[in-house]
């Protein structure tokens, strides 16, 4: 005992703890931290999944130490790090408590979690009302169920239990319901719709015929800057395979800003020159700044317009006088037709400016893009329609008109002051069409909508002009396009192709006198244009023109084959060559059954054999194939149908490496007892000669 009490005191005066002697000694006197045992803890105690379906069962694990852990309600033994299997009451939220209970003296540490049992889903029934629509109506779906949220695919529909979901499938399909609930257990149930397929017919009257064709709606644009001497060969071949009949020259925009070479105060051409106010702030004899390498007209004429032979139209210059310093000369246009005559070429129409309604347009008049100027510069004997009739007699003159199409862009009442102030002064009115703009291209607009939109605007400008009492004036589309501007991918589809067959088919049933699409060569975008995915197509560029420049010419637009080679919608231009032939007559169709999907023109086709009819039948569906019942009252045979195609399976071939672009394919079906059957493919223009 001295001992102890020795180093008791030794402890007090070196600030020892008295635990370590207690402990050795086997007791202690209970004073200051006695118990050597660390508290129970718990680092984690969690259920997998939260949320079961009632029967179902959840994992509970807790990780804890110092401590003998047991789960409650239940009292299951715990082990760290081990997972234990509970099965909770259904439909209930069960909480559960992990105790970990450490040496005695210490206090229990706890934690909880908790798991949801909730009820399976269940699906009472699924239903199609009615279970069989033909093509084009809807059917309701109705699910009842309990449990969970409804999704009827394909579709991915949102389904409430006992409300009807409206579907209008155009084949027979089969639609699955599936129901899951909080603990993501499903169930299913489907139902099908059948869908009849539409009998769809054409028939055609060959013993009323309407008005005339004509063969001046196969038409393009050209343009100085591309067409060149080293251009002309591959122009005129490829013009001349598609059917090209007429041109418009020198290009746009640029008409305004060109100068062909008058020399002001001259009274006959003298050293051929041309340039444009963009490029000078003034015209003089060979200043050809910006146009290097670029023709005068002469050598355009003496290249291009004869080849084919080819129709020729011509823009003057309404914008700019060879000054650069005011607006355009009359004295210059009329200088022109007469040059035009001495080349051996008449132009058969010249309109005065271009688009000279819109502010984006050249015009240095005073009041520039302004219908009372434009007016008072085409009327009188010193005005663009006396000069240019007094040089070139037979030249019809014309003027622009927007027929409100551009979307209030344009000058107000535009039409109605120039058809007013100007009548007596022109012999046709040329409009232009560009249904979208860009970055807003839609594919199902423009296949399905776009170019019935082209003829609510020709009857609008057929009843201006009844206003003013000239309803027999010709209307010229002097350009026409599927967007106003910086062309995408779209303009290599199939869907344009799809939209400018159409319009040539609107044309034709319009009475247009004459159209030049926007534009043949020399106009490639490159990738500045909308090539979303949303658009259909394999290519990332787009293109104004729509036969290959080359990859040599312009490598901006690449894979789009050898300069001259078509895409789908010069592929339509070649198609009709077919139909718009001089001597016929426009027929018309009548189509019953799928009317959305199918649209018909038609004319007669006297040059087949004397006797016969073009028939033009469009599938605007884009995954279905149409069949169709093709009926000529009063007829029972055909000595020969033949059928030319372009669909959207040619036009996939350019997603190949390297692209192909394929023409179109010929069906020679021979000898047809009439009605007749053809199935049109998906997304396909054809051509159905019936002799």
């Amino acid at each position: 005992m001295k001992h102890k009490g020795l180093l008791a005191a030794a402890a007090a005066v070196y600030g020892l703890g008295i635990v370590a002697l207690a402990g050795c000694g086997g007791g202690g006197n209970g004073g200051g931290g006695g118990n050597n045992n660390p508290p129970p803890s718990i680092s984690g105690f969690a259920s997998s999944p939260t949320i079961v379906t009632d029967g179902g069962s959840a994992k509970l694990t807790g990780v804890f130490s110092n401590g003998t852990g047991v789960i409650t309600p239940g009292n299951l033994s715990a082990t760290s790090g081990t997972a234990i299997s509970v099965t909770p009451p259904n439909d209930t939220t069960t909480t559960y408590t992990l105790t970990v209970t450490g040496a005695s003296g210490t206090t229990a540490a706890t934690a909880t979690t908790s798991v949801q049992a909730v009820a399976a889903p269940a699906i009472t029934s699924f239903s199609a009302s009615p279970a069989t629509i033909s093509s084009g109506d809807s059917s309701s779906l109705t699910g009842v169920f309990t449990g969970g949220t409804g999704v009827i695919t394909p579709g991915n529909l949102t389904a409430t239990s006992g409300t009807a979901v409206s579907v209008s499938p155009t084949t027979t399909t089969t639609y699955t319901l599936t129901v899951t609930n909080a603990a993501t257990a499903t169930v299913t149930q489907t139902a099908t719709v059948t869908v009849n397929a539409v009998a769809t017919s054409v028939t055609v009257d060959p013993s009323s015929p309407g008005i005339a064709v004509t063969d001046q709606i196969l038409g393009f644009n050209l343009a100085a800057w591309y067409v060149s001497p080293t251009n002309a060969t591959s122009i005129n071949t490829a013009f001349n395979l598609a059917g090209v009949k007429a041109i418009r020259w020198p290009g746009g925009s640029w008409s305004d800003q060109y100068h062909w070479g008058y020399q002001t105060g001259s009274t006959s051409l003298a050293s051929p020159y041309m340039c444009t106010c963009s490029s000078a702030t003034s015209c003089t004899a060979n200043n050809t700044s910006g146009w290097a390498g670029n023709q005068t007209f002469a050598q355009f004429a003496s290249l291009i317009p004869e080849a084919g032979p080819f129709d020729l139209a011509l823009t003057a210059d309404y914008g700019t006088n060879e000054a650069c310093s005011g607006g355009g000369d009359p004295k210059e246009a009329a200088a022109w037709a007469a040059a035009a005559v001495t080349d051996g070429i008449t132009p058969s129409h010249m309109t005065v400016g271009n688009e000279e309604y819109g502010s984006w347009e050249t015009d240095l008049h005073a009041k520039p893009n302004d219908p009372t100027t434009y007016a008072a510069a085409v009327v009188g004997s010193s005005g663009y329609y006396s000069l240019i009739k007094a040089a070139s007699p037979s030249t019809l003159v014309g003027v622009v008109v927007d027929a409100n199409a551009n979307n209030g862009c344009c000058t107000a009442d535009w039409d109605s002051t120039v058809l007013t102030n100007a009548a007596g002064s022109y012999d046709f009115v040329e409009f232009h069409y560009y249904p979208q703009n860009p970055g807003s291209e839609s594919d199902s607009y423009l296949v399905n909508q776009a170019a019935q939109d082209f003829t609510t605007n020709i009857k609008t400008i057929k009843s201006e002009l009844q206003t003013v009492g000239k309803s027999d004036t010709p209307i010229y589309v002097g350009e026409m396009g599927s967007v106003s501007s910086n062309p995408g991918k779209q303009s290599m589809s199939i869907t344009q192709g799809l939209y400018a067959g159409q319009m040539l088919g609107e044309m034709m049933n319009d009475g247009v006198s004459r159209g030049t699409w926007w534009i043949g060569f020399g106009n490639c975008n490159g990738t500045a244009g909308n090539d979303s995915s949303s658009l259909y197509g394999w290519q990332d560029y787009g293109a104004y023109n729509v036969f290959s420049d080359g990859p040599t010419v312009d490598p901006t637009c690449p894979d789009s084959g050898p300069v001259g080679t078509m895409n789908p919608t010069a592929q339509a231009y070649n198609l009709f060559q077919n139909v718009a032939v001089n001597g016929e007559f426009v027929l018309t169709p009548t189509v019953t059954g799928d009317t959305t999907d199918v649209h018909a023109y038609a004319a007669t086709a006297t040059h087949i054999d004397g006797t016969g009819l073009a028939l033009v039948l469009f599938n605007l569906n884009e995954t279905t194939s149409q069949p169709v019942t093709v009926t000529v009252n009063a007829e029972s045979n055909s000595n020969d149908v033949t059928v030319y195609t372009y669909d959207k399976s040619i036009y996939d071939q350019t997603n190949a490496t390297p692209p192909v672009w394929a023409p179109a394919s010929k069906n020679d079906m021979g000898q047809q007892a009439i009605p007749f059957t053809l199935t049109l493919t998906p997304w396909s223009m054809n051509v159905v000669l019936i002799q």
